[in-house]
């Protein structure tokens, strides 16, 4: 018996998607089958390359990016609005988009701007994002019968800074902090719709955001330190569980933190 991780038919917004953990996602549903729109914020060129390449590996799916800011509500909307706009549909959220702001801020010296910043684009667009896509899936389906098929999928991308925190990083903590409520709250809410509402959280990962913190030799150490397994994750180990998270083979999973950190939210 074969099993496949299919996902032919369906329609994925995925947020952040030209680099790092969303460049490998957008791969990943392309091959799956589902028809992806992603977002990006400046990375046009990336963006592009990401397209013409699933094209390039006749993937059973086919991609789409979008230029957006995600820096509020209205963003977000704009954002849910344009692949309906392209797909007709939207099955599932993969919101995944985010920053980290890399230097050390002591929460006495965290400037009122980085933390207006860091909550517009972390949290602000999220919700957003959640806001208009149920409302878009539960349009897209009559039946509220909790033995029915799923009328969608969500997942959002914490961190272990959100469970445990991170020093000198408060205003990044606090908002993968708050998406885990999120999905603990509406894992509940939406269930009867239909709709699967869950999280991964990676720890340090080797993306572009953070590839300048593990080229120091001091934070490298540091950071290896706190992961049993001895090294950081690759963009595809954390896009892989999202995708499991997305098919019928999680049909009995919802409101979970998926953690996928090489056991470091076991650390200190």
């Amino acid at each position: 018996m074969s099993i496949s991780l299919s996902l032919a038919g369906k329609v994925a917004l995925i947020t952040g998607g030209s680099r790092g953990i969303g460049a490998a996602t957008v791969r990943l549903f392309a091959e799956a089958g589902a028809n992806v729109a992603f977002s990006y914020r400046k990375a046009q060129s990336q963006a592009e390359a990401l397209v013409k390449e699933c094209g390039a590996a006749a993937c059973a799916g086919t991609c789409h990016a979008i230029a957006s800011s995600l820096d509020s509500p209205e963003s977000a909307r704009a954002l849910v609005a344009a692949a309906v706009e392209r797909f007709g549909r939207l099955d599932i959220l993969i919101a995944n988009h985010g920053v980290w702001p890399a230097e050390d801020a002591p929460i006495e010296k965290m400037s009122d701007a980085q933390w207006r910043s860091t909550v517009a684009i972390n949290l602000d667009a999220v919700f957003g994002l959640l806001k208009h896509s149920v409302a878009q899936m539960k349009a897209q389906t009559k039946s509220q019968l909790r033995a029915a098929p799923a009328a969608g999928h969500i997942v959002l991308i914490s961190s272990t800074a959100g469970q445990r925190g991170e020093a000198f990083h408060c205003d990044y903590a606090a908002t993968k902090g708050a998406l885990i409520s999120m999905v603990k709250g509406l894992s509940t809410e939406l269930a009867p719709a239909g709709i699967y509402v869950n999280c991964v959280a990676p720890e340090w990962v080797d993306t572009d955001m953070s590839r300048p913190s593990l080229d120091d030799p001091k934070t490298s150490q540091r950071v290896l330190a706190t992961i049993p397994l001895g090294r950081v994750g690759t963009p595809h180990e954390i896009a892989a569980p999202v995708l499991f998270l997305c098919t019928e083979h999680a049909g009995f999973i919802t409101g979970e933190v998926f953690n996928v950190n090489g056991g470091a939210v076991l650390v200190g």
